[in-house]
């Protein structure tokens, strides 16, 4: 147990501990993004039958489990590589590497999808410019923030993100205003029951919850960071809760107004799927103004790629971690100023290659969002398992110390948390089960390649690593 909870010691492979609670929520919520619904406001409100406020309530209850999970596994390891050291603190190296390989699916595609949203937003500001060459510059740019250092792309992220924050409250204001003036265009309860003209379903709400999720992915990323943050592992396991709470908060508020203000009904956007995508703007716009409708967009582009930004960090992070235990290839362990910038490099490679291609199809971004998930769900999976493993069946807290586990918080909630991603992954696209089971194929196989030869154990540091400054 005392090797699992040590830090990185000595120069070789050394992350620089800078970040503070503030900095860990900003990353989180960088990643998640405050107004992630706009752009599937409308396919959840004819999923749900209009009970859209309703499906994010239960999605951040779902969320809760996996998020709780988190805040077990940092404590027990606090390091980076998120579920790719707690399942293997867990369960053991082979489950461990295949966590670490379903993650990086999940951690390297994430950025793509939102370079690519940056794209498409600026392109429709300034057509005169390919998105393909937006979508590259947003890579480019926060790259470099990240290239420059963890503390200082933290402060930059504090900046955008409250301009997503004021961008957000501008239009729960006017959304308000607009309600109390005019009045809503339907029932004030219909969010949270459903609109009159489909009626109640619950399969429907729960149907809609298996795709809302994905608008949480990315708060995971905050235990990334777990090597460079201050104050120690509760605090980075705080901040996870935290974000989780602050995000569900935002996302049932900016949907139960938008669902108020929307001027056609679930059953008409049910009817007809080509208004489910604009389905928010079009409620901002018919209710507030073309104003508040451009302004959201700009701040989605700016968003989005400030998101991509915190996904490349954790990525980085991740393929760092793998590497210093002989996973990957360790030139990926090489740090500099504290900061894994090979490893950064090669993540931001990757995604500018996926992001770019996706940029230059019309069908791109259908085939990134379809594959996008499957490997943080089957990863949250592990992640759930490694609860139960480690102070269950290894009894690692009670070796320490800590007294026996606890039936609620080692056993009911990582077994439920386990069966919402399960059921997600069931209810997922073909091609993304395809994609992932392939994937997963891969890892299995580097898996076996690597049979026999001796990882790291957490806490202790390879040798020849190229460290960074402390």
């Amino acid at each position: 147990m005392a090797q699992v909870r040590a830090a990185v010691r000595g120069e070789d492979g050394q992350l620089r501990r800078s970040l503070g609670f503030r900095d860990l929520v900003v990353y989180g919520l960088l990643f998640i993004a405050p107004m992630a619904p706009v752009g599937i406001f409308g396919t959840l409100d004819a999923a749900s039958h209009g009970a859209v406020a309703l499906v994010y309530l239960c999605a951040t209850v779902a969320m809760a489990f996996t998020a709780f999970s988190y805040a077990q596994m940092v404590q027990v390891a606090p390091q980076a590589g998120s579920v790719y050291t707690y399942a293997r603190t867990g369960l053991g190296e082979g489950p461990g590497l295949i966590a670490g390989w379903m993650a990086m699916l999940d951690y390297l595609l994430i950025p793509a999808v939102a370079y690519l949203f940056s794209g498409i937003a600026m392109n429709a500001l300034v057509p005169e410019v390919s998105r393909w060459v937006w979508t590259a510059l947003a890579v480019v740019v926060t790259t470099l923030l990240n290239l420059w250092g963890v503390r200082a792309a933290a402060r930059v992220g504090f900046a955008v993100l409250a301009m997503e924050i004021l961008v957000l409250l501008v239009f729960l204001v006017s959304a308000v205003t607009v309600l109390v003036r005019d009045g809503a265009q339907r029932g004030w309860l219909s969010p949270l029951t459903g609109d009159g003209s489909m009626g109640f379903g619950m399969a429907a709400v729960l149907g809609a919850v298996s795709v809302a999720v994905l608008s949480y992915l990315g708060f995971d990323a905050i235990v990334s960071f777990a090597e460079e943050a201050t104050g120690g592992s509760r605090r980075v396991a705080r901040a996870v809760l935290c974000c989780l709470g602050l995000t569900g908060v935002l996302f049932i508020a900016q949907t139960y107004l938008a669902a108020l203000l929307s001027p056609v009904s679930a059953a008409g956007l049910a009817a007809d799927p080509a208004l489910q995508g604009p389905a928010f703007y079009d409620a901002v716009e018919s209710s507030v103004g073309t104003w508040l409708h451009d302004l959201v967009a700009v701040s989605k582009a700016i968003g989005a790629a400030f998101a991509a930004l915190a996904g490349q960090a954790a990525a980085g992070r991740l393929l760092f971690a793998m590497a210093r235990d002989r996973r990957l290839p360790h030139l990926l362990a090489r740090t500099s100023g504290g900061t894994p910038r090979v490893a950064l490099l090669v993540a931001a490679t990757v995604t500018l290659i996926a992001a770019v291609w996706a940029a230059r199809r019309d069908d791109g971004l259908d085939h990134l969002v379809s594959v996008v998930a499957i490997g943080a769900l089957v990863a949250f999976t592990l992640l759930h398992a490694s609860v139960v493993g480690w102070f269950w069946v290894k009894r690692g807290g009670e070796r320490a110390g800590e007294g026996p586990p606890s039936r609620w918080k080692h056993l009911v909630v990582p077994v439920l948390g386990a069966a919402v991603t399960v059921a997600v992954i069931v209810e997922a696209a073909w091609t993304a089960q395809l994609v992932g089971a392939l994937w997963l194929a891969v890892g299995l196989g580097v898996l076996f390649a690597q049979r026999g030869r001796r990882a790291v154990p957490p806490g202790e540091e390879p040798k020849g690593s190229v460290g960074g400054a402390g």
